[in-house]
């Protein structure tokens, strides 16, 4: 759903801003690296931040993301999200 890769900025203690342009709009997204789902997920932290936000904008519009976004959150609501992004970062 968006052809540019997003800008990411470490904001300190896990937290990520995340710019995601689309269309002549840019949305920003707060992210929250959960230290647990990064973990469990295995990687770089900012590449886990960058694989969720690829991972979300593929099943909905970047748009209908929340304006904070705490990785926990998404593992909760997608069985396969660890599963996935695990494989994809391996």
């Amino acid at each position: 759903m968006n052809t540019l890769e997003p800008k990411i900025e470490f904001l300190g203690d896990h937290d990520y801003l995340v710019r995601i342009a689309m269309g002549g709009d840019v949305v920003t997204v707060r992210t929250y690296a959960d230290p647990d789902v990064v973990s469990r997920i295995g990687g770089d932290e900012r590449r886990v931040v960058a694989a969720t936000i690829a991972y979300l904008t593929a099943r909905q519009r970047a748009d209908d993301l929340p304006a904070d976004l705490d990785l926990q959150d998404v593992a909760a609501a997608y069985d396969d999200y660890l599963d996935r992004l695990r494989a994809d970062l391996s």
